[in-house]
């Protein structure tokens, strides 16, 4: 995956929390039946060779798991996490499979609460349940 529009629409899905990354998987529905794998690092996790060297060993786990244990026409997204680099490769591979695991359990999609307002935002006054029902006929 490339575009940024496939890695929000992925945050949408469903989510595995790891003590070294989080694994967010979301079905595309299209009917293409292609596993997709998308990798993202931030600078908070250090500088390029960190970055790159953490992605390496992802993209090494997602060759090893997801064609038995991905989901088939999902998008695939691991996002590091700080303590991912110097995690055993061993134990990120387990907790891998663990997390695909707990994926696979889960409802294809769970209702979501509705969106938080943005810090800093504040509601606009017609935004309010005692404004929307005095604009009622």
């Amino acid at each position: 995956m490339s575009r940024r529009a496939d890695f929000l629409a992925a945050n949408r899905g469903r989510r595995a929390p790891m003590p070294g990354f989080v694994l967010l998987v979301r079905e595309r529905g299209d009917g293409d039946p292609a596993m997709r794998i998308g990798i993202t690092v931030t600078k908070k996790i250090g500088g390029a060779v960190i970055r790159n060297r953490m992605k390496r060993r992802f993209r090494v786990l997602a060759r090893a798991l997801l064609p038995a244990h991905g989901i088939a026409g999902a998008d695939h997204v691991l996002i590091g996490r700080e303590g991912g680099i110097e995690r055993d490769f061993a134990l990120l591979h387990a907790e891998l499979g663990k997390a695909l695991g707990k994926i696979m359990t889960r409802p294809i999609d769970p209702q979501r609460g509705p969106p938080r307002p943005r810090k800093g935002k504040t509601a606009r006054k017609s935004d309010t349940p005692a404004a929307r029902s005095s604009e009622q006929p």
